[in-house]
């Protein structure tokens, strides 16, 4: 079996915590790897951003391949702006696939830019696509902020195009399905619920103390973290209020911890910083917590578990997640999380057993829970242990079995 995987607006191989890099990156990667453990050849396409990377890179194992089409521009572009040049992609993909004469049986693509490639290549190669969204636009405006966070229609109308063309949708959970039906009119007959997964034999706890070596982190306190894209709906500043009310709570325990800040770029010039990071920042000193917050930066996936092992809860205070990969990697390291009550979280995150769920967009949620595992370290340990138990459901393996049922019977009804 062939598959070609289309990843348009951002490669799986990209560093994890930029603009546009998550835990979209780490399912494409994922995925593709573990696809090939069982046999089944994967080529991810993605546009090329950096003339200089090899346009086919052999880094996801067992002969499947990374491919940087040529898509306008070399370089970085906004979202907006790389709609255009789908077309273009679409084109590139169809001529490497002549050029190395290859059939591909199906097209599994993801986000919406990367199903209206999957449109023109399905009538070329008369294959069935299978679509996942990640995150949806409709959602993200109606926990939009301010206007400049609002998607604009080119994305909405895209998204609306792309379920109407896609043969099978992969929803994260049942919150995504529901979210499918009601706005975007999907008949139920269309979509299957597979949860991504986890990489059990990368994410494990390992002890608190050789983790804490690892990374050696600039703070001699205890850690609490925070992972993810620095923007408007991860709601990092509601972390950073509650931390400010643990303080002038005067407990001794909030001289005791930091948060550990991973994602973004906390060092870039004044001209260079994104907006939310810049506010991020001019909130900790305005809030005088400068000293309990350290900002890393973005990390690798390879670093990441010593990160979660070493800390003793992830905080996840968003206003929107699809799913929360950050939080189940978290999980399978032994680390209790807490996690707003919205989109995936609630169904990732068993309240009360592997860490707490709490309603989003109030620092004054947070500071309970937060109290709780930074003052109980008999209930921080149950959590954990039963959270690292609980992430084992969700290994790659058993994940990636679901993906190639749903190939399997989409070809089958072909």
């Amino acid at each position: 079996m062939n598959i070609a995987m289309l990843s348009y607006h951002t490669c799986p191989l990209a560093t994890l915590g930029g603009k546009d890099t998550g835990g979209m990156n780490v399912y494409v990667a994922e995925l593709t790897r573990h696809l090939g453990k069982i046999g089944i050849h994967v080529d991810v396409f993605t546009r090329s951003q950096d003339e200089h990377v090899p346009h086919v890179i052999h880094s996801l194992g067992y002969g499947n391949r990374v491919v940087h089409i040529p898509a306008g521009p070399e370089v970085p572009l906004p979202k907006k702006e790389l709609a255009k040049y789908i077309p273009e992609f679409a084109e590139g993909v169809r001529r490497f696939a002549a050029e190395k004469g290859i059939h591909y049986d199906l097209i599994h693509s993801h986000y919406w830019m990367s199903g209206m490639a999957a449109e023109i290549l399905k009538h070329a190669w008369h294959v069935p696509v299978l679509q996942m969204f990640h995150t949806l636009g409709l959602m993200k405006n109606q926990i939009a902020q301010s206007p400049a966070e609002m998607e604009g229609d080119y994305r909405i109308d895209g998204e609306r195009r792309v379920v109407r063309m896609a043969d099978k949708i992969v929803a994260a959970t049942a919150a995504e399905v529901q979210q499918l039906e009601k706005l975007y009119k999907v008949p139920a007959d269309c979509i299957v619920t597979i949860p991504p997964g986890v990489d059990t034999a990368r994410f494990y706890p390992i002890p608190k103390d050789e983790a804490q070596e690892a990374i050696n982190i600039p703070c001699n306190n205890r850690l609490l973290l925070f992972v993810g894209r620095i923007e408007p709906l991860k709601g990092l500043p509601n972390l950073i209020c509650a931390l400010d009310l643990i303080r002038k709570s005067n407990d001794p325990v909030s001289n005791c911890y930091c948060l550990v800040v991973i994602g973004g770029d906390p060092d870039a010039s004044s001209e260079t910083m994104t907006e939310e990071m810049a506010r991020v920042k001019m909130l900790c000193k305005e809030l005088e917590v400068d000293d309990l917050v350290v900002f890393l930066g973005k990390k690798s996936q390879e670093t990441l578990p010593y990160y979660y092992s070493a800390a003793d809860v992830l905080i996840m205070p968003s206003y929107y997640e699809s799913f929360g990969m950050v939080a189940l990697e978290a999980m399978a390291c032994g680390t209790p999380v807490i996690a707003s009550q919205v989109g995936g979280l609630p169904f990732l995150v068993k309240n009360g057993e592997t860490g707490f769920v709490v309603p989003g967009g109030s620092p004054e949620a947070l500071v309970d829970p937060l109290m709780a595992l930074m003052t109980q370290p008999e209930l921080r340990a149950k959590m954990g242990k039963q959270a690292a138990n609980y992430a084992l459901n969700y290994s790659w393996e058993l994940i990636t079995q679901r993906i190639a049922q749903t190939y399997t019977s989409m070809l089958d009804a072909g």
